[in-house]
């Protein structure tokens, strides 16, 4: 980013590196809504990018007054990688779908123009697959990622293996995104059909341990036959289109090129050694080794989950022996504009403008730097505002005839602060806690944090929603940020400092009994307590942070921290809280509770029987000081 300065032309031939955007003058190109934006300058060009990481709406509302930019968008739509296989020296999964069509990525595809008529394209955030728990199973297909008319495929899940050699294995799935790697022993990979948004996954022969998933930029490579026993992910694909070339990207991963922004690497293959097979640059998930159990893949990168390692065989498989998830998607949609109204004074996350601030949003782990240069060299320290949200809680998970409590909403935090020049301080963002299975409760969402130099603000992971099973007792719901819901009378989880002026949220609700209608919980909100069956309702973003152009809950557009939803029984599922709670599960298949939305800190919704809880949403960090 660059210093305040009203030439264009000086900027870049001062910093060469962009102006970012002020919304507050209107701009000559395009004006659209929803996501997460980020606004920048490459050279002479200023962008507008919104980001996608949950599902929403991207909605033009009116077109360019500017016969030079025309009418049309740029974009990235990835899909959710596969899971990993489990068992004897699995393979990883494949890496979700890639597709773009970014002036000169080596993937483009044709322009795509928009118009106010309809004027709303449909956004879909593919969820990962799950990694294998059954050696006769491979893992789970990603979840297909939409703009529009635009489909990216679901990444292959990686191939299983029922036991020692001489047994047979399970060949690495299939996709239209990458395809799955193959299993110890001659099992196949998954091919990537049709080609273009993917490659194939690595093909084992007799003697080859676990191969890797395919990625974006590479195939899967084939398992090792000796020393190193197993396989990398295949590599993604670098792409910058959330932020200008000359800055690290806000959004993907590092990798061997400078700047980052790689997504859709393959999850790594299988391995006998004491330590996994990384996966593949953009997001892959690493697998097990004998002494290390395979890592999900990155979130909201389309990354592949690492294959499983071990001797066991059959069904509900723990430790090194299981796969590891998939990554969700992203879509990421960006135009041209015309302004130059204002710089921002720091660097940090996804920047944007509004009412006369500069907003930093934090959907992944980074760095927030005060860099004396962005002050026009002056030692000028910032009076920040900041909202800190922490990982909902996972929802819980129900046994036969019975049903789960909903994930608590995590830790949620405001306030204000003075950050000094010439610092440089770590945001970090908290993952979503696993909703529970078989039955069982789901477990905790990581903190999320921002070290000022005055203080660290840590929000607390959301508390985890309540098994049950009939005939058995109730569970109490889990402390956290906000607490978790419970089942059948026992106590709900508590939200941290509750009641007082420094609380982060409300406990979670109470389940009742009294059969046939056992009621779950929800899971507490930042703004309300959960309620029997739903979810407690989140918090609303301070006014400095309503741009009207954003949205972090697509239904809510400004709410963040909402509580999960308690499974259905003899009765309805229930919703989730404002602010990204995921909804409980109908008593229908897959009987599996709705995720909390991505950086939003909303808890998992419960499942009904005999499913598993959702996954909590992952927190967020924003930070906003005057332009």
């Amino acid at each position: 980013m660059a210093p305040i300065i009203n030439s264009l032309a000086s900027i870049i031939k001062q910093f060469g590196i962009g102006a970012v955007i002020s919304s507050g003058a209107a701009p000559a190109g395009i004006t659209a809504t929803g996501g997460v934006i980020s606004d920048y300058s490459d050279g002479p060009a200023v962008y507008r990018a919104h980001i996608f990481t949950s599902s929403g709406t991207f909605t033009v509302s009116t077109l360019s007054t500017n016969p030079a930019l025309p009418d049309t968008v740029e974009y990235l739509v990835v899909a959710g990688g596969g899971g990993g296989g489990a068992g004897w020296y699995a393979g990883g999964g494949g890496a979700g779908g890639f597709r773009t069509n970014l002036s000169g990525h080596p993937l483009a595809g044709s322009a795509f123009p928009v118009s106010t008529s309809p004027g709303s394209y449909s956004v879909t955030i593919g969820a990962g697959g799950g990694g294998s728990t059954n050696t006769t199973v491979k893992g789970s297909a990603g979840i297909d990622s939409v703009f529009s008319s635009i489909t990216s495929s679901g990444g292959g899940g990686g191939g299983s293996r029922n036991g020692p050699p001489g047994d047979p294995s399970i060949s690495g799935g299939a996709s239209g995104g990458s395809g799955g790697g193959g299993a110890f022993g001659g099992s196949p990979g998954g091919t990537a059909t049709p080609p273009g948004q993917g490659n194939p996954g690595g093909f084992n022969g007799p003697s080859n341990f676990g191969a890797g998933g395919g990625g974006a930029g590479q195939a899967g490579p084939a398992g090792g036959t000796g020393s190193p026993y197993g396989a990398p992910g295949g590599n993604g694909s670098q792409i910058f289109i959330a932020g200008p070339p000359s800055i690290i990207q806000p959004a993907g991963t590092p990798g061997p090129n400078p700047g980052g922004g790689y997504f859709a690497g393959g999850g790594g293959g299988g391995s006998p050694q004491s330590s996994g097979f990384s996966g593949g640059v953009g997001g892959g998930g690493s697998s097990s080794g004998t002494a290390s159990a395979a890592v999900d893949a990155t979130y909201s990168t389309g990354g592949g989950g690492g294959g499983g390692t071990g001797t066991e065989s059959g069904s509900g498989l723990t430790g090194v022996n299981k796969g590891s998830n998939g990554g969700s998607g992203i879509v990421v949609v960006r135009y041209q504009i015309a302004s130059l109204t204002a710089t921002a004074k720091a660097t940090g996350g996804l920047i944007s403008f509004f009412s006369g601030k500069t907003i930093h949003t934090f959907t992944s782990t980074g760095t927030f730097a005060n860099p004396t240069a962005l002050n026009g060299g002056n030692a000028n320290p910032l009076s920040v505002e900041y909202v800190v949200v922490a990982g909902g809680g996972g929802g819980g998970s129900a046994g036969s005839a019975a049903v789960g409590a909903g994930g608590g909403a995590g830790g949620y935090l405001t306030g204000s602060t003075t950050v000094t020049s010439a610092s440089s301080f770590p945001v970090s963002i908290g993952a979503g806690g696993v909703g529970g299975a078989d039955p069982a409760n789901g477990t905790q969402g990581t903190q999320s944090s921002s070290v000022f130099p005055a203080a660290t603000v840590t929000s607390t992971g959301g508390g985890y929603g309540a098994k049950y099973q009939s005939g058995n007792p109730g569970t109490a719901g889990g402390p956290g940020g906000s607490g978790g819901g419970s089942t059948v009378g026992e106590l709900a989880g508590a939200g941290t400092n509750y009641p007082g002026p420094t609380q982060q949220g409300f406990p979670g609700g109470t389940g009742l009994s009294g059969s046939p209608d056992y009621r779950p919980g929800g899971g507490g909100g930042a703004g309300q307590q959960g309620q029997v069956n739903g979810g407690g309702a989140g918090a609303q973003v301070p006014s400095t942070f309503q741009n009207p152009l954003t949205f972090y809950d697509s239904a809510n557009q400004w709410y963040l921290a909402g509580g999960g939803g308690g499974g259905a029984g003899s009765f309805p599922a229930g919703s989730g809280g404002s602010g990204g709670g995921g909804a409980g599960s109908p008593a229908a298949s897959p009987y599996r509770g709705s995720d909390g939305k991505t950086n939003t800190g909303g808890g998992g919704g419960g499942a009904a029987t005999p499913g598993t809880g959702g996954t909590g949403g992952s927190g967020i960090v924003i930070i906003a000081y005057p332009s």
